[in-house]
């Protein structure tokens, strides 16, 4: 059996699903309820000096992704050191305080909820100015706070996240997490005419699986650039998702949509099937795991010229939709196997990603 523990910064986690920070870790109740359904460990919804007035309507289901106008807690700050924290710290589990925003505020948060002797901090720089200093400094007050790793959690919206995450692991840092929702976004009721979001402008920030590709080459980039564990955050929504984000360089995962959408069970669910998917392939660990696929990211344009994927025949099902999704009208289907014409075929590589049997492979 494939051992699902592992360490960041010197934190230990049963397994490497955690919540991200969020309306499904609200409070020290919630927090327990996501410890108790299987989470490795906890990180808990961001506070500042003062609760959050967050707008409403503040959530909405895009497909299985959500656009949010969510701000940080609207918990005061005293509650939650002396009463949420608490809750969540009796479950056992590492616990992750989740602070903002500017370095004035980040320091005094990070001095206060020691108190409630949380095991790390997590710097959200959502509505810090995407100022390259405010970075380092931001990191710098947070360390000033207490004896305890800081985690930075980065979005696309700062540029070149790997140049970031060096800036941050510089100013001390202990670890980065990447990435944030992205946006803003807007979307429109088309019944009424109006902005489904409660915000100004309507805006919100998108997150779940279509930010997914985003995040996982955010993690890349960043696992590349530096020496410091990466927590990755997008679109998680199954153990093939927690493969990607490992292989990709994170040493843990945070999930917050796929809980929202279909409830707390999917923390001990990824779990239990990650530990299967990686039996299947003889994975021993989670190290083995983490950053395997980074020798394999090209330095330069592999190749220009068409390539058709091999099959592989035992494995087609004849199910056709390699045929039906094909642009170039390439695959037919005879005898109940895929047969694909060489001379139309561009080697664009739709089919390989649509097949369901994995039949088709480059």
């Amino acid at each position: 059996m494939a051992d699902l523990t592992t360490e960041i910064a010197g934190i230990k986690l049963r397994n490497p699903i955690m919540p991200a920070s969020g309306p499904t870790v609200r409070d020290g109740d919630s927090l327990v309820e996501v410890a108790n359904s299987g989470a490795g460990g906890l990180v808990a919804k961001t506070v500042s000096l003062e609760p959050a007035k967050v707008p409403r309507p503040n959530l909405a289901k895009i497909g299985d992704s959500l656009i949010n106008a969510e701000m940080w807690s609207e918990i005061p700050l005293d509650q939650w050191i002396e009463e949420e924290y608490p809750k969540a710290k009796e479950t056992g589990l590492p616990l992750i305080a989740s602070i903002g925003y500017t370095p004035e505020e980040v320091g005094e948060l990070a001095s206060r909820v020691m108190e409630a002797e949380v095991d790390a901090l997590e710097i959200s720089t959502t509505r810090l100015d995407h100022d390259s200093s405010l970075l380092a400094e931001v990191v710098e007050s947070a360390k000033s706070g207490g004896d305890v790793p800081v985690f930075v959690k980065l979005n696309p919206q700062w540029g070149d996240v790997a140049d970031c995450a060096e800036i941050a692991e510089e100013a001390g840092a202990d670890g980065i997490v990447a990435i944030d929702a992205v946006g803003p976004s807007l979307t429109i009721e088309i019944n009424t005419e109006r902005p489904v979001m409660g915000s100004k402008g309507g805006y919100g920030w998108l997150s779940g699986p279509a930010i997914k590709p985003i995040a996982v080459r955010c993690v890349a980039d960043i696992a590349k650039a530096v020496d410091i564990p990466v927590i990755g955050v997008g679109g998680i929504k199954d153990e093939q998702d927690v493969a990607e984000f490992l292989m990709a360089g994170a040493s843990a995962v945070q999930i917050c949509t796929a809980a929202i959408i279909r409830g707390n069970k999917i923390f001990g669910l990824i779990a239990d099937n990650l530990n299967k998917f990686l039996n299947a392939r003889n994975y021993d660990s989670i190290d083995d795991v983490c950053g395997s696929a980074l020798k394999n990211l090209p330095e330069e344009q592999v190749r220009t010229s068409a390539k058709q994927p091999d099959i592989l025949t035992a494995e087609c099902t004849g199910c056709g939709l390699c045929m039906k999704h094909c642009p170039s009208d390439a695959i037919t289907i005879i005898g109940g196997k895929a047969r694909i014409e060489s001379t139309g075929c561009t080697g664009c590589g739709l089919c390989v990603s649509v097949c369901p049997a994995n039949a088709l492979r480059f």
